[in-house]
């Protein structure tokens, strides 16, 4: 029997697996109240906001992939918020901007977070509104023990908090300093906030939905548009160093509804797997495990090996150079880019040394277009400098600053959800002192270049790296599964697949095996800097490993030995109903219970 750090759990009635143990346990107490999956997760993601702050928040997005007992077909529900009415390129360069800001005001996407949360209950889950909120508003009037990094994060941003972003530094700082960690922290706003919205939904009558759109419409049309829209008029430092205003209104929150849309798919190795539309990365998944069946190699399939390494590097940067070049909110050719032939093509480019180049591809015979920035130097400025920027993730030196949110859950009744909640986190934007929250930084991956594909426009959607996964057999679902991490997040959940799906090992297993990624794909996050070459692995993937790759032309990076990975997943087996769950053990906060 292989050591994992934790087991493998096993049962019939439910499993949860989110990336943090009190989100978990309160999604399991939903399941045992009668609740079923969407309500758990629903729970789980309302805790998230409150005890990751750092991590997501209400201001923040949230994608997500579910299946139900009724109807196995994957429904992808998009709570990915547009870029405000105001947002439009001429804007950001009459301010003197070549990128959209990595911070402040100017960052903030329309929040898609809880409408998004709440649209998952009232379509399909069964528990009223005030249930699936109780453990969030608990938590954040009475505390709970902050985590290490919660305060890490604070300090880092102690300075901008204290001298320009003051409503979050009366948030987040006691007597001018970061809490101290395992001390209760609270959020009386945002509690407030939340009792608020049960308020306006108790005042809509008895019925279950009509509360629910009680609160919906609190949210976008109501109190909370009010103080967005007021507070974001203001001016505020952001990541250029100068003070700037938002551009999200209160009309903009009353436009925006969360949808339940079509799920991208590929058939690999007898699984389905889906993902979410072009507007979010999860379908450079899809291209990568096209790419490696036209390899026709069995060595190009275990993530463990220098040759599969070598591999899988290369087709994800194919992928993600496709990504970059066709990927966003509008017309995307994805058929060609998911097609067997494209693949083909696209894997007769996979050579015997790493590729140094941003490689998009044709499909259908277009032309690829990649930013003009991308072809230029870009700024000289090492990521991780500033805590405000980018998404907490892992830097590229391999540095872990934090992550995003995932939420994992299955129900005895065959119902599963996958979701990947983030943004909004409280390094992002000031705090909207009243509401207890702030708004996201999700505007940073459009271009201020017209015509491409992630170009900015109004109304239209940033090109999301919240990417949860949905996994099917013979049309059931059996596994949902996700990671936070950024550019990351699809990276690692393809060795994951690789290791379950191909491999058979099992879920923690899996999670706990050596991990790595490559930087040589362009970043979705301020600096949006590309990396030529570089592979970061940790270091327990063994020196011979190590020193093929770099024979081959990699540019290893040597990270801590549990560094990289931050997965959580659940599974059913429908012929038996047995339940299975698992949780990184990196970080030492991710968790999955059930029974």
């Amino acid at each position: 029997m292989t050591f994992t750090t934790r087991p493998t759990l096993e049962g019939t009635f439910g499993m949860v697996s989110t990336t943090h143990w009190i989100a978990s346990q309160s999604a399991m107490r939903v399941l045992e109240l009668g609740g079923n999956a969407f309500d758990a997760a629903v729970a789980a993601g309302f805790v998230l906001h409150v005890v990751e702050p750092h991590l997501n928040g209400p201001g923040g997005d949230m994608p997500a992939v579910i299946a139900t007992a009724d109807d196995p077909t994957p429904r992808v529900l998009c709570g990915q918020g547009p870029a405000p009415a105001g947002a439009t390129i001429e804007h950001y360069r009459s301010e003197g901007f070549e990128l959209v800001p990595g911070s402040g005001p100017l960052a903030a996407a329309v929040p898609g977070a809880v409408d998004a949360w709440l649209l998952m209950l009232r379509d399909h889950g069964t528990r009223t509104l005030a249930e699936v909120l109780e453990p969030a508003i608990g938590y954040a009037r009475h505390g709970h023990p902050v985590l290490e990094r919660v305060c890490t994060t604070i300090g880092l941003v102690q300075d901008l908090f204290t001298d320009d972003w003051t409503t979050s530094a009366d948030l987040w700082l006691r007597d001018g300093r970061p809490p101290v960690p395992g001390s209760l922290v609270t959020n009386p706003a945002w509690a407030d906030t939340l009792e608020r919205l049960l308020e306006q939904a108790r005042s809509a009558g008895g019925d279950r939905e009509a509360q629910i759109e009680a609160a919906r419409r609190a949210w976008s049309q109501g109190f909370v548009a009010e103080a967005v829209d007021a507070f974001s008029r203001k001016a505020f430092r952001d990541s250029s160093g100068e003070r700037h205003s938002g551009l999200v209104t209160g009309d903009d929150l009353a436009a925006f509804s969360a949808t339940w849309e079509e799920a991208a798919t590929v058939d690999w190795h007898g699984h389905t797997v889906a993902k979410t539309g072009p507007w979010g990365q999860g379908p450079g998944l899809l291209q990568s495990l096209r790419l490696l069946d036209a390899l026709g190699d069995e060595a190009a399939l275990d993530p463990s090996t220098s040759d599969g390494i070598h591999a899988i590097t290369e087709v994800m940067k194919l992928s993600y150079a496709d990504r970059e070049a066709w990927y966003g909110d509008g017309d995307v050719p994805l058929d060609a880019l998911l097609s067997p032939a494209y693949a083909s093509e696209r894997a007769a480019l996979v050579g015997d040394r790493a590729s140094l180049e941003v490689r998009p591809g044709r499909p259908d015979g277009r032309e690829p277009r990649i930013a003009a920035y991308l072809r230029g130097s870009g700024p000289d400025r090492p990521v991780g400098a500033d805590a405000t920027l980018g998404e907490p993730t892992v830097d590229r030196r391999g540095e872990t600053r934090g992550d995003t949110c995932h939420v994992d859950v299955v129900d005895r009744w065959g119902n599963m959800v996958s979701a990947t909640p983030s943004g909004g986190w409280l390094q992002s934007s000031p705090t909207i002192p009243e509401l207890g929250f702030c708004l996201g930084s999700r505007m940073q991956m459009f271009w201020l270049e017209e015509g491409l594909a992630s170009s900015l426009a109004p109304g239209r959607r940033p090109r999301t790296t919240l990417t949860p996964t949905l996994v099917l057999r013979d049309g059931e679902p059996v596994m949902a599964c996700g990671s936070p991490g950024g550019d990351q997040q699809d990276q690692w959940q393809l060795l994951f697949l690789l290791r379950t799906i191909v491999q058979g090992t099992s879920l923690q297993e899996a999670v706990d095996a050596p991990a790595w990624h490559t930087n040589a794909i362009p970043g979705s996050f301020w600096p949006r800097a590309v990396e030529p070459g570089v592979l970061v692995v940790e270091d327990r993937l063994g020196d011979a490993v190590v020193r093929d790759l770099r024979a081959r032309g990699h540019e290893v990076r040597l990270g801590d030995p549990w560094s990289e990975g931050r997965l959580c997943a659940v599974t059913r087996d429908p012929g038996s109903g047995v339940l299975r769950a698992a949780a990184n053990p990196r970080g030492m906060q991710g968790y999955a219970v059930g029974r």
